[in-house]
């Protein structure tokens, strides 16, 4: 692209920085190397995993090079941007597979992308940052070669540019095409908080790589704006879902650790781990959050097993007309809430519930529950199961039916014990489960969790795969004989399910945790050793 006129400069660019790093305790506990004592059955599961990936690669490569995404039903490419997401997306887990030809060959087709030319003038830098740019540093960092950081700079420069602003908050969704006709563009008025602060990793590695500080700099003004409110929202502690970047107000009173919010909370202990602890905020406000959610959106759902599992859900915070604050927790879980298993052991077997409890063994995109009165004790009540899956069906009806036969309900929806009702029943191949199990594995040494992510990878492979690749599900509680599938194989089933299920059954030295950090599109970023 070409060098596009600067209308808001910084007066000064912040540099990365230079205080002595702190003595990080290790991340990875010794005790994970208890996979090596079982190493047959784990190279076992490692192979299975790999060939799946294999068998959509292929299916990608003859039906699909150089598309976005490969459509595995129809057999079809489909593109978004044209720039070759799958291609940039998988070049890390092509060489964490030790796939080095294909890697070669991936990395020749990626060199001749031109960012310049997208099929869709609206660009998300949110999703383009933490996919191809992440991808395309994560590669970088494995394998040094040149070309690679070549074209990251060639897309940072790109993505930079959105920060443009009188404010310096990026836009989201930014039209590459005005930009190139010279049209100011403003930051938006309504963004997802996580889309606005998910660009430290990517800019600061960048910067880290490349010596040129703009990007950390770009960056670094955007997350000092999320400190300073961090206290000030109408739930202290966390960030609300909704922000208004152009003015840079914080006023929504949604939160969550779910779809909107995850990749904002998992960026934060990277953010400190990447710049070697010299940069206490990123590890204050991540404890602050963590402590803020415990209280408040953390919850454990009543079921019939009496299992201690608590899980995330929505709080809304409502301002009564006396002036009181009332916090009303929405016990919905998301399948992208998922990755709040680093918080704790039970929200990870929280996870692991959830999917073991539909027949499937794939828990739903999100859910509706019955939450306890206790964290510490929740008998199980089939009778007030039944009036919540009564007040649950009836809820978006203007007038309640009281004909309603909930154990009909029940079955034709078919809930399982607890569920009050599933809004979405996809599975939409996401990687957010198995990233938990990971996590907590490598930090915790718990071999249970080896058993269980086998069990999970069973599951989705023997469901979602068709003849060229794995398809979405359209609704997990189907019948096992037949599940209704979409036409969507998102790279992120290869890029991060995969390479997530892949390196759970790897020896844990396999990009370890206390050498690289995950951005929050699965790509593996090396911490700087000074």
């Amino acid at each position: 692209m070409e060098k596009l006129p600067v209308r808001h400069p910084v007066a000064e660019v912040q540099q990365l920085p230079v205080t002595l790093p702190q003595m990080l305790p290790k991340v990875q506990s010794a005790d994970s190397k208890i996979s090596r004592l079982n190493l047959d059955r784990q190279t076992t599961r490692q192979t299975a995993v790999k060939e799946a990936f294999e068998r959509c690669w292929r299916s990608y490569q003859s039906l699909a090079w150089g598309a976005d995404e490969l459509a595995p039903l129809g057999s079809s490419p489909k593109n978004k941007l044209g720039w070759g997401a799958t291609l940039i997306d998988n070049l890390d887990t092509l060489w964490i597979m030790g796939m080095h030809d294909e890697f070669k060959k991936a990395v020749a087709a990626v060199t001749h992308i031109k960012f310049e030319d997208t099929q869709s003038p609206e660009i998300n830098t949110y999703e383009v940052n933490i996919q191809l740019l992440g991808g395309l540093l994560a590669a970088f960092d494995l394998s040094t070669d040149g070309k690679l950081l070549g074209k990251a700079v060639e897309l940072g420069d790109m993505l930079y540019a959105a920060f443009d602003t009188p404010n310096r908050m990026p836009i989201i969704h930014w039209n590459a095409h005005k930009a190139v006709r010279r049209e100011e563009q403003l930051a938006e008025e309504s963004v997802l908080g996580a889309e606005l602060g998910s660009f430290t990793l990517e800019f600061t590695r960048l910067s880290q790589i490349t010596g040129d500080p703009k990007y950390f700099d770009a960056a670094q003004r955007v997350m000092e704006l999320f400190d300073k409110k961090q206290d000030t929202t109408e739930l202290p502690g966390l960030w609300p879902v909704s922000v208004n970047a152009r003015e840079g107000a914080f006023d929504d009173n949604v939160f969550t650790l779910g779809a909107e919010a995850s990749s904002l909370h998992k960026s934060l202990p990277g953010a400190y781990a990447l710049l070697g602890g010299k940069l206490p905020m990123y590890r204050r406000m991540y404890e602050n959050a963590t402590l803020t959610a415990a209280g408040h959106n953390l919850f454990r759902p009543m079921n019939s097993e009496g299992k201690d599992v608590p899980i995330s859900g929505a709080v809304r915070v409502v301002t009564a007309d006396n002036g009181n604050q009332q916090i009303h927790l929405e016990p919905q879980m998301q399948y992208q809430s998922c990755f709040a298993g680093e918080i704790a052991h039970k929200l990870v077997d929280g996870c692991i519930w959830a999917h073991r409890v539909i027949p499937l063994g794939i828990m739903p995109e999100s859910f509706d529950v019955v939450p306890c009165a206790s964290l510490k004790s929740c008998p199980w009540s089939e009778w007030h199961w039944k009036q919540e899956v009564w007040k649950n069906a009836n809820r978006l009806e203007p007038e309640p039916n009281p004909n309603l036969n909930v154990d009909t309900f029940i079955r034709d929806h078919r809930l399982p014990k607890g569920f009050t009702g599933i809004p979405d029943t996809a599975y939409n191949l996401r990687p957010e489960a198995i990233e938990s199990i990971l996590t907590l594995y490598r930090v915790s040494g718990r071999e249970d969790l080896l058993d269980a992510a086998w069990d999970m990878f069973q599951a989705m492979q023997s469901a979602t795969q068709t003849k060229n690749g794995n398809a979405a599900i359209g609704d997990v509680t189907d019948d096992g004989s037949e599940v209704t599938l979409k036409d969507s194989m998102d790279s992120m089933w290869m890029s991060q399910t995969l390479k997530y299920f892949y390196l759970m059954f790897s020896p844990p030295d396999l990009i370890s945790l206390d050498e690289f950090v995950f951005n929050a599109g699965g790509h593996p970023l090396r911490r700087p050793n000074e």
